[in-house]
């Protein structure tokens, strides 16, 4: 089969692989669509996977084709959405509630082959059945907005709170539509690309800024939100949380990055630093949420892009260009 491979730091190929066989309690799916990620860019710097050559792509949906031997639940022409998560349920983290935090964490498209090739191989107890009017590759989606869900969940923000989010890219963008639903009284974004804070716009932002000195908040912001992983934003971020406000780390940053903060500060104020780490028992409650509309396919998805030109849509992605771009491995 054809699959995406990023064989070795800064290489991403497309090739054949062999297609995968589904073990006793995994499903194959044939993969309508697959979203591109902060997480894949990290995967080509060397990061995150723990060894190449690797067929990333861990945000994919698709329709069931093959089963494993113990496989009942699910059949082949069933439509899913695929969880990438891969935990132990042994260790202290699996065991006391975080299993996001796995001693031997592992995903699928970061430590085993992905989403960015014609058919992936997925556990059966991964895959939520899509209804009948949501379209197969918008469901893509659903693994990034999980993440959006877990952020919140960390969050436990309260009603009428201010809510200041760097970055307008996908992750940002649903940010905001979580906020506008988890009772905000104003959502406010800054990005340095103008055309994604015009989808911001669109989406119905309170403001939208290149920085928050263009904004009138100068007691600042009882929430902020970090959905970029760059070291500028997260140190000025840092900034403008309010008194008793939060500071929610969202973005991936690089590992070297590294930022300041003022201890006697958020004593003082008594600010909250926290983070959120992928999917934690937000998955299934993500794709409710999606097939009740929280989210515009046709606003967040910017391309759809053929899998034969993944290195292309990796290099649009790492430039900024679009919003979420998707790769199609039957277009």
């Amino acid at each position: 089969m054809k699959a995406a491979v990023i064989e070795s730091v800064g290489k991403a190929v497309v090739t054949e692989v062999p297609d995968p066989t589904p073990g006793p309690r995994q499903v194959v799916v044939e993969v309508a669509a697959c979203g591109l990620c902060g997480t894949d860019l990290h995967i080509l710097q060397g990061e995150f996977a723990p060894r190449l050559p690797i067929v990333p792509g861990h945000e994919f949906a698709g329709t069931v084709v093959g089963v494993g031997t113990q496989v009942t639940e699910l059949s082949a022409g069933d439509r899913v959405a695929v969880d990438p998560s891969l935990y132990c349920h042994e260790c202290r983290y699996c065991r006391t509630g975080h299993s996001n935090l796995c001693e031997r964490w592992a995903a699928i498209g970061v430590t085993t082959a992905g989403g960015a090739a014609r058919y992936a191989v997925a556990p059966a107890a991964n895959c939520v059945r899509l209804p009948g009017h949501i379209s197969t590759e918008d469901a893509a989606l659903i693994e990034p907005l999980s993440c959006a869900v877990r952020g919140y969940d960390v969050l436990r923000s309260r009603l009428g709170a201010h809510v200041l989010v760097y970055g307008a890219g996908t992750m940002g963008l649903m940010m905001l539509e979580l906020a506008k639903r988890t009772g905000a009284a104003s959502v406010d974004v800054v990005d340095v690309n103008p055309s994604r804070l015009e989808t911001a716009r669109r989406l119905g932002v309170s403001a939208a800024a290149t920085t928050p000195d263009e904004l009138d908040r100068p007691q600042g912001w009882e929430v902020v939100v970090d959905a970029t992983g760059n070291a500028a934003a997260i140190q000025d971020g840092l900034d403008r949380v309010a008194k008793a406000g939060t500071f929610l780390q969202f973005g991936v940053a690089d590992y070297a990055t590294r930022v300041t903060i003022d201890p006697y500060r958020i004593y003082n104020q008594e600010i909250t630093i926290t983070g959120s780490m992928a999917v934690l028992h937000s998955f299934e409650r993500a794709a409710e949420l999606f097939a009740n509309g929280v989210l515009d396919p046709e606003i967040l998805i910017s391309d759809r892009i053929p899998l034969d030109r993944y290195p292309e849509a990796l290099a649009r992605f790492a430039a900024g260009e679009g919003r979420k771009i998707v790769v199609v491995p039957g277009a």
